[in-house]
């Protein structure tokens, strides 16, 4: 196809999406219709997540028209469907496309992105973090159903979650990585039990998850028995896509308001002059230079990604995102001086389902939680050593367990 075709279909495309925007915005104004509505509305019309194969949310066109949706969409005061179920929109949603049948996509999708079923995620377990390989937890086959027992740590949202993303041990005679199977959690099953885990911010974000005999129909297992590994990957993938990007709405923008960087200048526009010092002023520039860099590299990359599963590219952005956003949030508290210190609840409360972005709680709070950013989705320790071996192509740290069955493989 030549460059005059592809500008041609590009155009029909973009015509197409802005048609069915015009007709979105004018039978459903948002400012008067009632969020869910609006998104299922915008869901049936394929303007949900646009690269997604038609009848499932999409049309299967240029992911990059999404930005086009949803910048008219925001402008007219439509909902943001990331921050109704974050954890649901940003990496349920692509694992299920990748790997779900047509029966699961047509039963997940819709209810996920109009935020009437809540999804967490139930990966990392008391033994196995960062090595999620060495998993644990059992499920077990009882005719058309399965058996889990086991406990997950770390679960955002899964107090409010209606669905759960659950990876399980199911063969232990398998090497590590080929005996996980992945499935869709009921949360509110009899055998779920949810914990709270209280944070340094006062809230209880995180959960511990346990299932004791907790039964889950096989018709809600996603993807082959025994290619659980693979399937989490996509959500991985998804996750340090969405962590890296620095915003809960995936807009990758981190000089936007609420962002860190203009954080930082806030606050040094209310300094006096005397506290303006150089030093200080060649300090900020250092910083708001580095994140502007990553959000144009992020933008780049992102965009990238959504063609098909985010690569290594993502992981570079979260590493990127996690280890600039403390120094960042570090510097914010400093030209707060002594009112950093006062002035921040430390109650122990649950946040809601529209209470879990860090910027939504102040400066005191984000030089907190962003802590988190260096541990969930991969420990930054852990992201060094993908990107040593899958980008840099560095020789792998020697591993003995990755043959032989798991059930043999020396644990803590």
């Amino acid at each position: 196809m030549t460059m005059t075709e592809t500008t041609t279909v590009l155009n029909a495309d973009e015509q197409r999406v802005t048609d069915l925007v015009d007709e979105l915005l004018v039978s459903f104004p948002p400012a008067s219709t009632e969020p869910k509505v609006f998104l299922g509305e915008q869901f049936d019309r394929g303007l949900a997540w646009v690269h997604f194969p038609e009848g499932h949310g999409g049309l299967g066109l240029n992911p990059k028209l999404q930005r086009t949706i949803n910048e008219r969409a925001y402008a007219e005061g439509a909902p943001n469907p990331m921050y109704r179920n974050p954890i649901g929109h940003g990496m349920t949603g692509p694992t299920v496309v990748a790997w779900g049948s047509d029966e699961q996509k047509q039963r997940y999708l819709r209810p996920l992105f109009t935020g009437e079923e809540i999804w967490c995620q139930l990966f990392s377990e008391p033994g196995s973090g960062s090595d999620f390989a060495g998993l644990s937890s059992t499920g077990v086959e009882d005719g058309d159903e399965w058996i889990v027992n086991g406990q997950k740590v770390w679960n955002t949202m899964a107090h409010l979650a209606d669905f759960g993303m659950l990876v399980t041990r199911t063969d232990p005679d398998a090497p590590k990585h080929r005996g996980m199977t992945y499935f869709a959690l009921d949360m509110h099953a009899d055998g779920v039990e949810v914990r709270p885990l209280r944070q340094i911010t006062g809230e209880a974000e995180f959960n511990e998850v346990y299932m004791t005999d907790a039964g889950v129909p096989d018709a809600h297992r996603i993807g082959d028995i025994g290619e659980g590994w693979r399937a989490s990957l996509t959500t991985l993938m998804n996750e340090r896509n969405a962590i890296g990007t620095g915003s809960g709405a995936g807009s990758g923008s981190v000089v936007r308001r609420g962002a860190a960087a203009n954080d930082a200048i806030d606050i040094w526009k209310g300094l006096d002059p005397c506290e303006q010092s150089g030093a200080r002023k060649d300090r900020m520039m250092q910083l708001w230079c580095q994140a502007e860099v990553n959000r144009l590299t992020n933008r780049r990359a992102g965009e990238n990604a959504k063609v098909g599963n985010p690569g290594p590219e993502m992981t570079i952005a979260k590493l990127a995102f996690s280890e600039l956003n403390k120094p960042l949030y570090e510097f914010c508290i400093d030209l707060m001086g002594a009112d950093a210190l006062i002035g921040y609840d430390y109650t122990f409360r649950r946040p809601g389902d529209l209470d879990v972005a860090g910027t939504m709680h102040g400066t005191r709070y984000s030089f907190m939680r962003v802590r988190a950013n260096s541990i969930e989705g991969g420990t930054s320790e852990i992201l060094r050593n993908i990107i040593g071996e899958q980008v840099l192509g560095l020789p792998g740290e020697p591993r003995v367990d990755k043959v032989g069955p798991w059930k043999d493989v020396p644990r803590n």
